[in-house]
C-alpha cells in the first residue's frame, strides 16, 4: 500500500469512526497500513476516484488458521452495496473466513445474514471509573512488581504470553516483534506495563496498560503463567495496573474479555467493571 492510499484510508478510518463512535478496525490493521508491513491483503472500494470502503485481510489468520477482515463503508455512501461487495471479494481470496464488527454495529447482523455468516464469537467491552477506592494489590509471598524494560523483558514476557494465551485465537501468537513494534508508538509506557517477579527474578505474569488519552486508560493484557495462577497473582496485577492509571490521572478505563470466559468476567465484575458494549466475530 502507497503512502497517499494509507492517509486516504485513515481519513476513511477517522469518519467511520466519528459516525459511530467506535473505531472500525483494531489496533494491528493501523499498524499493517504503514510501509513495509506484511501479512495484509488492502481491498479498496472507490466511487470515480473517491475511497468509499475500506477492508483489511488478515494473510497470517488466527491460531485455528481462519483468515480474518475488518472492515468501513464511508457514512456518506452507506447502504450502497459497498460492504457486501468488500465481503465477496474477501470471500474469493481467502478461506476459511471470519469478519469482525465492532461495537455492536446494529447493520452487521444483517449483512451477515445477507451473505450466509453467523455469530461464533463475541468479545465484550466493559469500563468501571477510577474515582472511587480501589482495593490494595496484594502480591503473594516472595513476588514483587517492577517495570518492564526495552530491551531486556520482552523475550521473557512473549513466553509468559504464550503460556498464558495458548489457547487464544490472537493473542498467544504475540511476537518479540511485535512487543518491539509498540515500544515505539506514542501511549507506550515503561512505567505501566508492570512486572511480577519472583526472588530469582523470573516473570510469573505481567499487566501492560494503556493510555488511550487523558481520560481513558485500557487494561491492555494481564497475563499470568499456568504454573503461578490460582494464588491471587492475576487480581493483584490488575489492581496494581488500575492504580497506576488512577496516579497518572485518568478517570475512567476499559477492558475486553471473551464472553464465554466466566471466570474472568466474575473477577471483573467483582472489581466494578460493568458491561459498555461488545464485538461479534461472523463466520459461515
Amino acid at each position: 500500500m502507497s503512502t497517499g492510499q494509507a492517509e486516504e484510508v485513515i481519513d476513511l478510518l477517522d469518519a467511520a469512526a466519528r459516525e459511530d463512535g467506535v473505531a472500525a478496525v483494531g489496533e494491528q490493521v493501523v499498524l499493517r497500513l504503514r510501509p513495509g508491513a506484511r501479512g495484509s491483503d488492502h481491498l479498496l472500494a472507490r466511487s470515480g476516484e473517491t475511497l468509499v470502503g475500506y477492508l483489511h485481510l488478515d494473510l497470517f489468520g488466527d491460531a485455528a488458521d481462519n483468515k480474518v477482515a475488518e472492515l468501513a463503508v464511508h457514512p456518506g455512501h452507506r447502504r450502497r452495496g459497498v460492504g457486501t461487495a468488500l465481503v465477496r471479494a474477501a470471500a474469493e481470496r481467502a478461506e476459511p473466513l471470519r469478519i469482525w464488527a465492532h461495537g455492536g454495529n446494529p447493520g452487521a447482523p444483517a449483512l451477515a445474514a445477507k451473505l450466509g455468516y453467523r455469530k461464533v464469537r463475541e468479545l465484550l467491552r466493559l469500563r468501571r471509573p477510577l474515582d472511587d477506592a480501589l482495593p490494595e494489590a496484594t502480591l503473594p509471598d516472595g513476588v514483587v512488581l517492577r517495570p518492564f524494560e526495552p530491551g531486556r523483558d520482552e523475550a521473557a514476557v512473549v513466553y509468559v504470553n504464550h503460556r498464558a494465551f495458548s489457547w487464544h485465537p490472537e493473542q498467544g501468537a504475540m511476537s518479540i516483534e511485535d512487543v518491539r513494534e509498540k515500544e515505539h508508538e506514542r501511549w507506550f509506557d515503561a512505567n505501566g506495563f508492570l512486572l511480577a517477579v519472583d526472588g530469582d527474578g523470573r516473570l510469573l505474569g505481567f499487566h501492560w496498560t494503556k493510555a488511550h488519552t487523558p481520560d481513558l486508560g485500557e487494561v491492555y493484557v494481564v497475563g499470568v503463567d499456568p504454573d503461578a495462577q490460582g494464588g491471587g497473582l492475576g487480581r493483584a496485577l490488575t489492581l496494581a495496573g488500575l492504580a497506576h492509571l488512577r496516579r497518572s490521572g485518568i478517570g475512567e478505563v476499559m477492558l475486553y474479555v471473551e464472553s464465554d470466559n466466566a471466570a474472568a468476567l466474575a473477577v471483573y465484575e467483582r472489581l466494578g467493571f460493568t458491561r459498555w458494549d461488545s464485538d461479534a466475530q461472523y463466520a459461515k
